[in-house]
């Protein structure tokens, strides 16, 4: 990567990361109804800074947390608290999550979860449960699973669900794969488990997401986006990683608005159906969504 703007372990932020305070009607009743019906979202827990675009207007989107809210990993990056037995899963969650859903009228959401290592399928039958029920009550609403690194029965058990977007993160580029990720994690089983959800249902569409800005560089951050295509991911984002405490790993570069329009245009390049590239891009990011709803609601017309 290019020389680093601001030295980011004393320098300020750049001025393109920073944004306003989250507020507005739309915001407000989602904010209360979250509390109100005791969800765990990923946009308060992981404290993303493009909640107050999401959760305003008529096409409102969310990311919901299954499964509690501890995870059994310790990814370096992560503000998510980390257990070694999480709390068992509650067995109203599923139809609370879709009967939830539904009354939050959402036009796209997407489940995800804490990884789960301590249960004997990782929790994909819960998860899958929650996908059924919000179809049962929201059925216009577009669903995205953003799930562990689920391989063979566990991830077949989830597809039989049919989510609409299946999208697993492989994070990182693969050379710091054991410094930032879990060392249960790895850059191949992340696309062995894009690989095989194509393989199980060719329909679906996939996606995955690289933080950038951790000491990669160009090359490497290209052959991932190339090996992530070559597995047949159709979405694609890159954004900016940022520090959550002093606790996690330091960020080593801040990348430029302009840097990551040119790796768009190279994603673009590569064949992927959508590139969301920006420095407050994150997985869950609601221009991505709203253009990935299009095309699902194309794909479901035919």
């Amino acid at each position: 990567m290019s020389a680093p703007l601001t030295d980011p372990a004393r320098g300020p932020k750049p001025p393109w990361l920073k944004v306003p305070l989250p507020g507005g009607e739309g915001y407000t009743r989602l904010k209360s109804l979250a509390h109100e019906l005791d969800l765990h979202t990923v946009c308060e827990e992981a404290r993303c800074p493009n909640i107050g675009e999401c959760w305003k207007g008529d096409h409102a989107t969310m990311t919901l947390m299954v499964l509690g809210d501890e995870c059994t990993r310790r990814c370096r990056f992560c503000a998510v608290k980390t257990v070694m037995q999480a709390a068992p899963p509650d067995s109203d969650e599923p139809e609370n999550v879709g009967r939830a859903v539904g009354r939050m009228e959402l036009d796209y959401v997407v489940v995800t979860s804490v990884d789960r290592d301590d249960l004997p399928d990782g929790g994909s039958e819960h998860y899958a449960a929650c996908v059924r029920s919000i179809r049962r009550h929201a059925p216009s609403t577009i669903v995205e699973t953003l799930i562990p690194d689920y391989n063979g029965a566990d991830l077949a058990r989830l597809m039989e669900a049919r989510p609409d977007v299946l999208a697993h993160n492989v994070e990182v580029v693969s050379r710091l794969q054991r410094k930032i990720r879990d060392p249960r994690c790895s850059f191949e089983r992340s696309l062995d488990t894009l690989r095989e959800a194509k393989e199980l249902a060719a329909d679906t569409f996939t996606k995955s997401s690289i933080m950038v800005g951790l000491g990669e560089s160009e090359d490497e951050l290209v052959e991932s986006m190339r090996e992530l295509r070559g597995v047949g991911v159709d979405f694609l984002t890159l954004g900016q990683y940022l520090r959550p405490t002093t606790n996690h790993a330091p960020v080593r570069e801040y990348l430029s608005p302009e840097r990551f329009h040119e790796l768009e245009l190279e994603g673009r390049a590569m064949g992927f159906a959508y590139v969301a590239s920006g420095p407050l891009v994150r997985s869950s990011y609601k221009a991505g969504e709203f253009f990935a709803a299009k095309l699902v609601r194309t794909r479901r017309a035919q």
